[in-house]
């Protein structure tokens, strides 16, 4: 039977002193001089990982993208470890001085706010510096808001796009999102709250609108909602302007077949102007579908 566990069982887990030595961790190595990626929970706290518990209590220093989201999360475990703040403005002086510790053979963690460090945050130039420095990179895996949205989202089976944040300059935006949707596979994007009304318009205007939209917000919080549209209902959609956004993409349907007549229009529309306006021409004037028209007009100015 499912359900909540009974006092008895939850007071047996809360006093298992040895839950970490019963998950193994006891006879792992920790190598010294070595830098440990830890992954974070995304939002809900009971979503770290045993091992990374057991990671961040036993360095010698925690670099963290802000210490204020780090440090209160540590304490509800009672770890104590001294922080290091390693934000995006700082990470070159932060570089060279975890460096510095590895070669005295301290063990340095990397964490960020939520997730792993280097996948659309902070740490992709401390953890090459290190690499290049000859050091060991150690991951420690841990919550994904992308893997986690995709798991609940149905997409497609097979490869996929992860996008991550879009660029933030109007027409990068609009350039990054065509070329992605343009490829037919899914892609994931993240998007902050105050601009997913801006990014669900750019879908509806760019996709075809029978193409299925997944919206995952607050994933692992109280508020979490995943739900699922056509591309043609985003325009509709009140959204929520608050908590993160995963924004996932399926796969497109069945290409449509570029006739000749739509294939010459392309071809002289691209004489004169770049592939997405010609692409955007091109299927008001023949009706065919504007991502598999942006498709070819970018193999035909590749050749």
């Amino acid at each position: 039977m499912g359900g909540r566990a009974d006092n008895g069982q939850q007071a047996t887990l809360i006093a298992s002193s040895d839950l970490l030595e019963r998950a193994g961790l006891a006879g792992q190595d920790l190598p010294a001089g070595s830098l440990y990626v830890v992954g974070m929970p995304i939002g809900n706290a009971a979503d770290i990982t045993l091992r990374a518990l057991w990671v961040l209590s036993r360095v010698d220093a925690i670099a963290a993208e802000d210490t204020r989201v780090t440090g209160p999360l540590l304490r509800r475990f009672g770890i104590e470890t001294r922080l290091i703040p390693a934000h995006q403005h700082n990470e070159r002086k932060v570089a060279t001085e975890i460096l510095a510790r590895l070669a005295s053979g301290e063990r340095v963690a990397l964490v960020t706010d939520a997730g792993t460090p280097g996948v659309s945050d902070p740490g992709a130039l401390i953890v090459r510096s290190v690499l290049d420095a000859g050091r060991r990179v150690i991951p420690v895996p841990g919550a994904s808001s992308a893997v986690a949205a995709l798991s609940a989202a149905g997409l497609e089976p097979g490869p996929f796009q992860f996008i991550g944040f879009l660029p933030t300059g109007a027409r990068d935006r609009e350039r990054a999102l065509r070329t992605a949707a343009a490829t037919g596979m899914p892609f994931v994007v993240f998007e902050a709250p105050h601009r997913i009304g801006e990014l669900a318009a750019l879908l509806a205007s760019t996709l075809q609108p029978e193409r299925r939209v997944v919206l995952a917000r607050e994933l692992s919080k109280k508020f979490e909602t995943i739900s699922t549209h056509t591309a043609e209902e985003l325009t509709s959609l009140a959204l929520e302007e608050r908590g993160e956004y995963v924004v996932l993409v399926d796969a497109s349907g069945p290409g449509a077949v570029i006739d000749a007549t739509a294939l010459r229009w392309l071809q002289a529309l691209l004489e004169e102007l770049p592939p997405a306006r010609a692409a955007a021409l091109a299927a008001r004037v023949t009706g065919m579908p504007k991502d598999s028209l942006y498709a070819l007009a970018l193999q035909l100015k590749q050749r």
